[in-house]
């Protein structure tokens, strides 16, 4: 799938990678609160990464959570540095649910065709490095049974830490375990069940 825009008359030409932009639930407070910035249980995430075939794992703060999904995204980088990505329509965006009782999470987790994301969000980015990068030492301890200081000396090895966006005042930032990174800890895990 490709697109194709002018910039003072000159034509470009891109491959879209198509994506929906906000997928969240509204905090537990109540109030009015604006889609604008991504929270802790989702919203205007704006990760490119989040295409067909992903899990996106939510907290869920309210009773009924109150889902939403919107933001058509054809293409955007990480970071959509300048506020722009390329913005379109869903005809039909094909979701299922599931309801994961026991899980327990403070901040959303993505399970996406080319590895595991768990995100952070603050006004700081330092801050949203932070909790992206607790979320994934988190994820390896229950994947493979690693204590944080280990989950932290593989990790150093295999984890990249992504701008998601710094353009709705509350920046974002994934944490991204690519699949198959830590083959011999799956095998082993895989080995223990």
């Amino acid at each position: 799938m490709e697109g194709t825009c002018h910039i003072n008359g000159k034509p470009f030409s891109v491959s879209l990678r198509p994506f929906m932009g906000v997928i969240g639930m509204p905090p537990q407070d109540t109030g009015i609160y604006s889609t604008w910035p991504p929270r802790f249980c989702g919203g205007n995430i704006d990760c490119k990464e989040l295409v067909k075939g992903s899990a996106l794992y939510l907290p869920i703060p309210v009773h009924g959570g109150y889902l939403s999904i919107g933001d058509g995204h054809a293409l955007q980088g990480d970071g959509e540095v300048s506020c722009q990505a390329i913005e379109c329509p869903m005809e039909m965006v094909d979701v299922t649910i599931h309801l994961h009782k026991n899980m327990r999470l403070t901040n959303p987790r993505a399970n996406t065709p080319s590895g595991w994301l768990t995100f952070g969000f603050h006004e700081d980015l330092n801050e949203a490095t932070i909790q992206a990068l607790d979320g994934v030492l988190e994820l390896i301890g229950e994947k493979y049974g690693l204590n944080r200081v280990e989950a932290m000396a593989i990790g150093s090895s295999v984890i990249d830490l992504r701008i998601t966006q710094i353009v709705n005042g509350v920046k974002g930032v994934h944490a991204c375990l690519p699949h198959g990174a830590l083959t011999q800890l799956e095998e082993d895990a895989k080995n223990r069940r």
